[in-house]
């Protein structure tokens, strides 16, 4: 293999740990990027019920799973990086980025995320639950499902978790490692496990992180 060729499966594998970098390819290096994408995409969209808005970027180690019934539906110039793990039904709307080993489990209601929101590094939503009836063991309990929402321009950080049934409004914070167990307002910024409101994006300075 010439240097050429190493250089871009090197670069193959910069862009599936590191997405957004895709959206800001030099001209010299957008034809063989975006040809690539196409290969890796209409596999993807061949093997599973995945639809794809124009302009995405779809590490080919991501696991994307979408069963007849199940579906994921992406907009346009979503990113999902590497050793994501995404199982419908999930709606993701334009521009959401989802980023290295996140988790997302749509369950039986699914999970719906609004345009321009970034899921971080290691997050984990899942949109199901187990019963917790003594009387069986744990692998014996009945599964529900409510469903996750999430809305616009919202930022989950690294690590942080999402429990079924919540709805996270436009423009709110998750911090890295919060748990979110209970709806979280627009603008709010939370933290901590269970996850509780610290601040409000449409302030500034260090009152974010207040009591």
């Amino acid at each position: 293999m010439d240097a050429l060729l190493q250089y871009r499966e090197q670069h193959k594998a910069r862009l599936s740990w590191m997405p957004w970098l895709y959206f800001s390819l030099h001209e010299k290096h957008r034809g063989w990027a975006e040809a690539w994408q196409a290969e890796v995409q209409a596999r993807l969209t061949s093997q599973e019920t995945v639809t794809l808005g124009p302009g995405c970027m779809i590490a080919p180690d991501a696991a994307i799973f979408a069963e007849p019934g199940r579906a994921v539906v992406l907009g346009a110039r979503c990113s999902v990086a590497s050793h994501a793990f995404l199982h419908g039904p999930l709606t993701l709307g334009d521009e959401v980025s989802v980023n290295a080993r996140a988790s997302l489990d749509g369950g039986g209601k699914g999970i719906v995320i609004g345009a321009g929101t970034r899921i971080a590094t290691g997050a984990s939503l899942y949109a199901f639950d187990h019963g917790l009836e003594p009387s069986r063991p744990v692998r014996e309990q009945p599964v529900t499902s409510r469903g996750i929402r999430v809305g616009a321009d919202v930022w989950i950080g690294a690590h942080a978790g999402v429990t079924d049934g919540v709805t996270i409004g436009d423009h709110a914070v998750v911090a890295m490692g919060a748990v979110v167990t209970r709806d979280v307002p627009e603008w709010a910024i939370v933290a901590g496990v269970p996850a509780r409101v610290v601040g409000d994006r449409r302030k500034t300075g260090r009152e974010h992180f207040g009591p």
